[in-house]
Formats: structure tokens, sequence, C-alpha cells
């Protein structure tokens, strides 16, 4: 059976038949209750448009409100259908459609089946039903994490069933572009120097393949012998020594990795070196991509690609999509791996690979070479360029205790001064990485923590007690009252007046706005450092702020924000992606606390474009360089994603950091935003973070072009054209 549901709320938009609406405004909802004895296993969505294109978008509340993180965008469109599996998204309490971005007339019905069956069926009913205003586009969500899957002609990302679908497409891509001509005479370009030792012949074979399916003339093959006993490799490298676009060198005894890749360097003569294992390969289009960087970019001094992870057999298993360069992440994760290329000179000077470092001699090779080096001239390739074979025989999986030892001992030779070391501990993964540069400070600068409050003595006496057990010498807090009428908060003003810490309440009247009570705060502060803090933030570990302040090693730094969870210990804030939603969102939102993302991101710091204000530390100097947060454009919303990026434009780093995690109440203290006036005016925010900074056209550094920006998790995406180098 199938039935109709009806919306409890409808906001901006006006009935005017059984299914047809108005839409008055940019941003019309339909507010749908599915919590409750009646809850429908599957509602199925349907939007058409009657007058112009649409864009629906969908969010889900699961008990924190409808957020960003949890929010899918249709591409315009004719006809929209959206499928929830709500039987199988037991935390979702409301939905909220939106059916249409722009005033005009829409139909839109809801219909309910306890039957997987009859929806599909339905859905697929629908999708054959063309309509005449665009095109249909189909979303199936199973899981409230918005993880999307495509369902018919018309959808709109293209859900792949695995990264082998999706490499073969991008191979294709590459392959129609126009071919690279080369100058009469012209030199190889590149040299790939292999180290060797014993290895099975068939890895070669699957190597030297992938290298002679480059175009010929652009790059040299030099493979490495480290001194093979073994009668099959010698043979091996005998037979191929000849062949056009490879050489062999060898050494009469086993070295190891650095000095054979050492000897390959000395024999190479191009101007640009790539590194790579002898049991992977390249994949078609690499050398012919890298070229075009090349010629594009000939002040870069260091490129690296994106990669793909494969089994034992070269079947592709996943992705390495990179940020792009990230310093701060670097010291965390070596999440650049392969392929790197590198100027032969400069390679040369610092004396190619060190001996001592097994297996973290590339990562020791890449800190070193890209020290002093301008960031502008460390460009990211988002091109699959290089075949990972991932199995037990890998040196960095089967040694892996030394291969972390090894990192450390470069890690803290680079970030350390003579007679300064900086301490290298466990990141939130014990093999990753975290600097503790809190170990080496001798004077903490005066922060002032700033909390926007209105009553709420529950939320305020929480805070406050995490304040005054957080181990930090220098701290005041400024209060920044909202027109507070509840006797209880008074009191608590009163008796942290009285307290060890400077505690200041500055008067902020009127109606509430984030970003005037951010700024008045700031104007009281003496702090040379100001963290802005939510009243709804609980404290857990007393050394988190010393980890925020801390970050502000990392060159550049003006911005530094925290990891936040919710009480249930899911990810509240792990950073913003700025381009999400044609917006900005938090990644992996409602992911658990032990989830570590792509390459371990979530479990390191790193650079990010913007981060949450509910807990961001700022310098006075980016404070006062960025200017005041904008109290009239973003009063309550997107303030913080804002002010970041004007930070950011102004060329201050924003770090997020793991290592000082907080719980966070999120919007406790707030009344409802369904409110017809606080809808406007989050409209009207919406509508200022797009047109002052282009989000919909954003190209986020710290998320790679091939990600998807419909959700919080990213998947991924079909282009139009290659990404191009950055």
């Amino acid at each position: 059976m199938i039935f109709p549901a009806m919306a409890r709320k409808a906001i901006g938009l006006k009935r005017v038949g059984i299914l047809q609406w108005t839409a008055l405004d940019h941003d019309p909802q339909l507010i749908y209750r599915v919590a409750g004895p009646l809850r429908p296993r599957n509602l199925i969505l349907v939007a058409d448009a009657v007058s112009v294109r649409i864009e629906p978008a969908l969010f889900l509340d699961t008990g924190h409100g409808f957020t960003d993180a949890q929010s899918v965008a249709f591409r315009p469109c004719g006809r929209a259908i959206c499928w929830l599996e709500l039987d199988r998204m037991p935390e979702v309490r409301r939905v909220r459609f939106d059916p249409s971005s722009e005033p005009g007339r829409v139909t839109v019905a809801a219909l309910t089946t306890p039957s997987r069956f009859l929806a599909r069926r339905l859905v697929r009913w629908l999708d054959r039903d063309r309509y005449g205003h665009g095109p249909t586009r189909v979303q199936r969500l199973s899981s409230s994490r918005i993880e999307l899957e495509g369902l018919g002609s018309g959808r709109d990302t293209r859900r792949y069933r695995s990264t082998a679908e999706h490499y073969t497409e991008v191979l294709a891509m590459a392959a129609a572009r126009p071919p690279l001509e080369l100058d009469a005479g012209e030199t190889p370009l590149l040299s790939f120097l292999v180290p060797t030792y014993e290895t099975d012949p068939g890895h070669l074979d699957t190597l030297l393949n992938s290298f002679l399916a480059q175009p010929p003339g652009l790059a040299e093959l030099i493979f490495s012998d480290d001194g093979s006993k073994s009668p099959r490799t010698l043979e091996w490298l005998n037979a191929h020594a000849r062949v056009a676009g490879v050489r062999v060198v060898s050494g009469e005894r086993n070295q190891g990795i650095a000095t054979a890749t050492n000897r390959a360097l000395r024999h190479a003569t191009t101007p640009w070196i790539g590194l790579a294992d002898h049991d992977d390969a390249l994949s078609p289009g690499a050398v012919v991509e890298i070229a075009r960087t090349i010629r594009a970019r000939p002040d870069a001094e260091f490129i690296y690609t994106d990669e793909v992870v494969t089994d034992g057999r070269m079947k592709p298993t996943s992705y390495m999509l990179k940020p792009a360069y990230d310093p701060v992440l670097l010291s965390g994760v070596n999440y650049i791996n392969h392929l790197s290329v590198y100027r032969r000179d400069r390679l040369a000077a610092i004396g190619g690979f060190r001996e001592g470092f097994q297996g973290s001699q590339d990562y020791d090779l890449l800190l070193r070479y890209l020290d002093g080096i301008d960031p502008a001239r460390v460009l990211h390739l988002p091109y699959p360029a290089y075949l990972w074979r991932r199995h037990q025989a890998s040196f960095s999986t089967e040694f892996k205790p030394v291969a972390v030892e090894s990192a450390r001992r470069t890690l803290t030779e680079r970030y350390g001064a003579p007679g300064r070391p900086v301490p290298v501990d466990d990141a939130l993964l014990p093999e990753l990485h975290r600097l503790r540069f809190d170990l080496t400070i001798e004077r903490w600068p005066k922060v002032s923590v700033i909390i926007p409050n209105r009553d709420s003595p529950d939320l305020m006496a929480t805070v406050l007690a995490g304040l005054r057990g957080t181990d930090y010498p220098d701290l005041e807090i400024v209060v920044a009252d909202n027109d507070t009428q509840d006797a209880a908060t008074l009191v608590l003003y009163e008796h942290h007046r009285e307290g060890p810490v400077p505690f200041v309440v500055e008067p902020v009247p009127g109606p509430f706005n984030f970003s005037r009570s951010i700024n008045c705060g700031v104007a009281r502060a003496s702090g040379e450092f100001l963290l802005l803090l939510n009243n709804d933030i609980e404290i857990e570990d007393a050394g988190w702020l010393k980890e925020m302040v801390s970050c502000f090693r990392y060159e550049g730094t003006g911005i530094v924000g925290a990891r936040l969870l919710y009480p249930d210990r899911t990810v509240q804030h792990a950073g913003v992606i700025v381009g999400l939603g044609g917006l900005a969102g938090h990644w992996f939102g409602g992911k658990s606390d032990r989830f570590w993302g792509p390459m371990g991101r979530l479990a390191v710091r790193q650079s990010l474009s913007a981060v949450t204000g509910a807990a961001m530390l700022v310098s006075r100097a980016c404070f006062e360089t960025a200017g005041p947060f904008d109290e009239e454009r973003f009063a309550i919303a997107y303030n913080d994603i804002d002010f970041c990026l004007r930070a950011r434009d102004k060329g201050f780093r924003v770090v997020w950091t793991p290592f000082a995690t907080l719980i966070h109440h999120e919007s406790a203290s707030r009344g409802s935003d369904e409110a017809p006036d606080k809808v406007e005016r989050f409209r009207r925010e919406q509508k200022n973070l797009r047109e002052r900074h282009a989000t919909h056209l954003f190209d986020d550094p710290a998320y790679n072009p091939w990600h998807d920006t419909r959700g919080s998790v990213p998947g991924l995406r079909a282009l139009d054209e290659l990404p191009h180098p950055r």
C-alpha cells in the first residue's frame, strides 16, 4: 500500500492546490515529522517544476536540528525524487525538504509505503515519467550519514560502484585530451629511479610495461639494483638493460634503499626526478600530465599526485586523494607519498637520501627537500598517476615500529633547533605523529576567553567550571552578556568575579547578534590571543588550551580550531570545508570519534580554510588585520566562516587540531531556528556568504577536486575535465 504524507509545517510556501505550492522566497521549506509510533518505513518526496527549473535540498534532523552537515542539494532539474529508507535510519526525527531555491510555482508530493519493493517500483516509475522542465534527478538515502546512491537515468552525482570504475573514467578523460607536442630534439624531462633487490620479475614486468605505455621521449627509467643474488632478478635486469628509455645500474652488495636510489640519482641527467618502488606501477597518462604541469608552471619546485591503492594483483581498491600542499598535515602524516617529483639539482644539493631512516626514508627526504621552499611552488596534481601495491611484504607494513621511529627522528630534527629538540608523540592513531610544541614553550601568552551568553545558568556553570580546571597560567574570561535576567546566572557571575581567574561581564544589549557579542568582548579583552568559546561547551581535558596555543608555532598561523564532539561522542566539528552544499559545512559530521578519515587526517593537525567559532583561538594580530566579525551581514550564521576566509585572504593560516577535544551541546541555549524571522535571516546570511566568497565555485585546498560536495562524507564525483594543478 502507498499512502500520502502531510508536512507538519510549511515555511515560505503558499498552497495553491492539492499538491501545488507557490514558493514566496529563496528558501521554502516543508518539514515532516517521522518519529513516533506511526513512523513510515519509506518516505518518497517528489518535487516538480511548474514555471522554472528547481534546485531542491534535503535536510535530516537526528536530534541536533537541521544542519548543513546532514544535507544534500540537487542540481537544477525539472523533477527531483528523494527516497528515504527510514527503517534504516532510526535516529532521524524530522525531514526538511526545500523544493526550490527561487520564488515560483512548484508541485510537491510526499508518499509513504511499508514495502521497499513498492518504493523501488514507484521511484522507477516516477523516473521514467519524463517531465518537461528539465532532467529528473533521483537520490536514495539509507543512512543519515548522507552517503547517497543515485538511481535512474537522471541521477544527480554519479554513485560509483568501485574505485576501479571511477579510475577507468578518469583515464578515459586523460586519453581524450589533445596530445602533448614535443619539440624537435627535445631530451627527456623526467627520470624515474627504481631501487631493486631480489625483486619478483613479474613485478618488474608490471612496472616496465606501465612505463612503456607512456609516450616515448619524455622520461627514462633507471633501475638500481642493490646487490641482488636471485638469478631470476638478475636475468630480468640483464635482459631489459637495452630497452629504449631504460637503464640499469648495479651495486656489488646490499646497502639499502637510500644507497641504491642515490646511485640511480648520480646517473640521471634529466631536470626532474620521480621515485617509484619496484613493485608498483605508473598510471596511463602519468608522464604526460606531469609534463603538462611542468610546462604550465616552470617555477614549480616540487610536484605530487594522487594515487591508486591496489591489491597484490594490481586491482584498484581505493584512492589516496590528497589536499593541496599543507606542511601542518605533513608534520603528522606523510600524505604526499607517491608520486613525488623533485628537481634533480636541489635533490643532489641536499645529498639525496640519508642512511638510517629505514621505512621512512621518503618522509625524511620530503621534509628536508621542502624546507625553505616557497609553498606556492609546491604543486598538487590531482591526477591518480601512481598505482601503489599494498601487500604484506611492504617494509612499512611489516616493520611499522621501525618506520615510526625513523619518522619521528626526522620530525624532531626538522622542527627542533640545536639544543632544543621538539618531542614527538603518538597522534590519535599511534603510527601517526604529534609534535609536542607545548612541551617546549617557556612563556605562555595571555589568552582572553570571550563567551557570548544570555541567561543559561547550567550551561555557563559547566563551561566556567571547565575553564577553572584548565591548565593554563595566564587567562582572563570576558562574558559578552546579552540582557541576562535570570537570577541564578547573575549570582554565578558574582561568584566568578571573586575567583582566581580575572572575570568581567561586558553588556551587549538588544537583539542577540553573535558577531556583535564577539566584537564587544574583543574590545574589552586584553589578551595577546582571543579564544571565542560558546557557552554550550563542556571541557574534559585540562591541557586542551595549551595545545591550541602551541599550534601557533606553525608558520603564519592566525586561527586555531578544536575537535568538537556531540555528547554521544560523535563528531560535530572536524573542520569546515568551503563549498559543501554550495556554501560551507562540517565534513564527517556524525561519524564516530574513532573514525580517522582519509589518510588518517582526523587523527592529526591540518590546515583548513575555516573552523567553527564555537571554539576558535585567534591571535590579536590576525583579528586586527582581518577586521572584526561582520555584524550586519552575518549576525548569527556563517560569521566564523566569513572571518576565517577574510583572514586567509590576508595570508593567515587556519589550523585544526584533534588534540584539543571538547564536547559541544550545539545551540542548546538558543530557541528554534524555524521562526519566520529567523528563517529569513538565515537565508540572507547564506546569500551573503555566496556573494562575498563565491562558495559555490570555491576550490577548497583542503579538499580534493574528485570528492563531491553534496554532503559531509565525501564520495567520488565525475568532472567535465581533469582538475588543474594547484
